[in-house]
């Protein structure tokens, strides 16, 4: 067994990524392009040409993300109207105005299809140099985006006709690199201010706006059936290149709003292609093939949910049980994912049914919000661009086809990678507490054998003993009893 000391993370972050068909490393033609990109922008100044971009710098944008990002795709800024109603403006970096298509950046981005967050090591779509700067949202620079506006109402309503809806592009600067956990905390009343906040009484009240905003089209999605899910999530404490911890990452008011107006630009975006009569990539989360397991865990819950899949019914359900039970509400959470099954990537053809996002309660979504990191969201861009400039599309239907295939392929595999990451990450934290028990519940049972995940810390590993007739759901006690940093192995006994 290789030691916890002696173990090299990144090195099998490395290896990780090529098994599972990656290849990070860039090219000596995407080199040679990314050195022309750079050396351009650099004799351009910082601000991008270009009179057809409507000037936005002036506005109050700030950004929220985790406290470590580095490439941000996204800005927001809202203002209220005189009936009440808020405005939503969506900035969204251009990432294709930089990356064409049909270079070498682009070929790769295109194969890669997406960034990969390992814990130790991040494996960038596009280079750093891009993604966390040229192409970056960053603070105080002028970049070109691509805005989304909508209008929400007191009711949740977010106004999609022609009138009240719009994308266009135009030149931004962010104002404001806000982090997720010290905005989070701020607007549930739970800590100061951060210190940007705390100095700016404007940007106090757009951000206040822009929950209220946010507020109003969670409680609306929930109306409709979109679920109200909280997983926790972890990530590694680093001392130099040795993970010494484990700490979560839990959603907040801040996540919440994000995710609000991101939700509601794909949607106004996938609307306005499907209104434009072309075909486009839809992000999809199919009905759930085990949704007899979902009703059995509601019957043990005390509830009844319909025979066939009914993601109102099962919101209600979630909703009941966060209020009964919130410390459990995340392990609840956990298994309804699980037994949902992931998303996809689908070509949809105008006039097409799409499949739909059961999770969000949506018909029509897409991903347009993340270009600096997923390669559909660069595709829509150039759909969007094709519609505006009364252009042909520069994707036929099986080019789109054949990107959303390559899309699923390679999300999944950067899950495997993820994962597989996550797993060797714990068993070197968690080495020194072998024999130790832990609170657990059952998250995966196939023909390799049953998985639970430990509760504090949340780490996943595998039932070694006593995991017969258990279920995804099931809650339990088990004992650590060995770990194997190279294999990402966690082995449990149940107690």
């Amino acid at each position: 067994m290789t030691s916890n000391s002696s173990f090299n993370l990144v090195a099998a972050a490395v290896a990780t990524m090529h098994e599972h068909g990656f290849q990070p490393e860039f090219s000596d033609e995407a080199q040679k392009q990314l050195t022309e990109i750079v050396a351009a922008h650099a004799a351009a100044g910082s601000a991008p040409g270009g009179s057809e971009l409507k000037d936005l710098r002036g506005l109050l944008w700030s950004s929220i993300d985790n406290d470590t990002s580095k490439d941000l795709d996204q800005i927001e800024y809202a203002e209220e109207l005189p009936d009440g109603r808020i405005r939503v403006l969506v900035g969204v970096a251009d990432v294709d105005g930089t990356v064409i298509k049909g270079t070498p950046l682009d070929a790769h981005a295109a194969s890669e299809t997406t960034s990969v967050y390992t814990g130790v090591r991040t494996f960038p779509m596009l280079p750093v140099e891009l993604s966390e700067g040229i192409t970056s949202l960053n603070e105080n620079a002028d970049r070109a985006a691509v805005v989304t506006e909508f209008c929400v109402d007191a009711k949740g309503v977010c106004s999609t006709d022609a009138c009240v809806s719009t994308i266009y592009r135009a030149l931004v600067q962010n104002k404001a690199q806000l982090a997720y956990n010290a905005v989070g905390a701020w607007l549930e009343g739970n800590e100061d201010p951060p210190a940007k906040v705390a100095a700016s009484a404007e940007l106090e009240k757009q951000l206040r706006l822009q929950d209220k905003a946010a507020q109003w089209m969670v409680g609306a999605r929930f109306q409709h059936g979109a679920l109200d899910l909280e997983t926790i999530e972890t990530r590694p404490v680093m001392q130099g290149a040795e993970a010494v911890d484990i700490t979560n990452q839990v959603k907040n008011r801040a996540t919440s709003l994000i995710e609000e107006f991101m939700v509601a630009a794909n949607g106004v975006m996938a609307r306005f292609l499907e209104a434009a009569g072309v075909a486009s990539i839809r992000r999809v989360v199919r009905v759930p093939k085990r949704w007899e397991r979902i009703v059995e865990l509601a019957r043990a819950a005390g509830t009844t949910l319909p025979a066939e899949p009914d993601s109102k019914a099962l919101n209600e359900f979630l909703l009941a049980q966060k209020a009964k039970d919130p410390v459990h509400f995340p392990d609840l959470s956990l298994s309804v994912i699980k037994l949902m099954g992931p998303g996809e990537y689908v070509m949809v053809k105008p006039g097409e049914e799409s499949p739909g996002h059961f999770g969000l309660a949506a018909q029509d979504y897409t991903h347009s919000t993340a270009p600096n990191r997923r390669f559909p969201d660069v595709v829509t861009q150039r759909l969007l661009k094709a519609v505006k400039e009364n252009a042909d599309s520069p994707y036929s239907a099986d080019d789109l086809g054949a990107i959303a295939q390559r899309c699923t392929l390679m999300e999944d595999a950067a899950r495997h990678v993820e994962r597989e990451m996550e797993k060797r990450i714990a068993a070197v934290v968690l080495h020194p507490r072998i024999g130790q028990n832990f609170a657990g519940i059952v998250t995966g049972v196939n023909q390799h054998g049953t998985f639970v995940r430990a509760l504090e810390p949340h780490v996943e590993g595998m039932v070694v003993r006593g995991g017969k007739g258990l279920d995804v759901g099931d809650r339990l006690t088990v004992k650590l009893v060995g770990t194997n940093p190279q294999a990402g192995f966690i082995d449990f006994a149940v107690v």
